[in-house]
């Protein structure tokens, strides 16, 4: 099938595609609940040397720039306890977290999670987390710029190929919360 957006020859429903995904990414769309069928998700093989944004958009289609969404982790510390989240915004943003992401964290600090930390408490790879099979305990920030986008480009979990999931899927995600203005620019 072609893919909905992006200048991808062949996109094939998550379902269909299991074995190229990572487990936890496999596992959530094994398990896939909620209005938007599973095989709404789809798998796009990508060069992953084309992985980072500015060079991806240049091999796959300038329109990816405003439909791409960045994955990223976050810990937000307390006292002595530290929360994990994962926060989802445009590529063209970046997120808020020093703001939005400190305060519904409840946080007195926030921060970018170290790499080892991010990988290692996902199973996925730097650059290519995706907010499909994260932690179920952890908060999924969505930006709300993300959930309007009738399909987002986003990683999955290995910096070789993307999901192009429906925005709207994006907010059924376990946890997941909506905010205006998690991306800023």
């Amino acid at each position: 099938m072609r893919a909905p957006i992006g200048d991808f020859d062949h996109a094939t429903p998550a379902p269909d595609c299991l074995d190229d995904l990572v487990g936890p990414v496999s596992g959530a769309v094994r398990a896939w609940s909620g209005s938007v069928p599973a095989d709404r998700i789809l798998y796009v093989d990508t060069d992953p040397e084309w992985a980072d944004t500015a060079v991806f958009v240049q091999h796959y289609g300038q329109d990816l720039l405003d439909t791409s969404a960045n994955c990223v982790v976050v810990a937000g510390r307390r006292g002595g306890e530290t929360t994990l989240a994962a926060c989802v915004v445009l590529s063209t943003t970046r997120v808020d977290v020093n703001g939005a992401v400190r305060r519904r964290l409840g946080a007195r600090k926030a921060s970018f999670a170290s790499t080892d930390t991010a990988t290692g408490e996902t199973g996925m790879e730097y650059g290519g987390i995706t907010p499909v099979g994260l932690p179920a305990s952890w908060p999924v920030l969505v930006d709300s710029a993300v959930v309007d986008l009738p399909y987002v480009l986003v990683g999955s979990g290995r910096r070789r190929g993307k999901l192009l999931v429906p925005g709207k899927a994006l907010a059924e995600l376990p946890n997941a919360v909506v905010l205006e203005g998690l991306g800023v620019v």
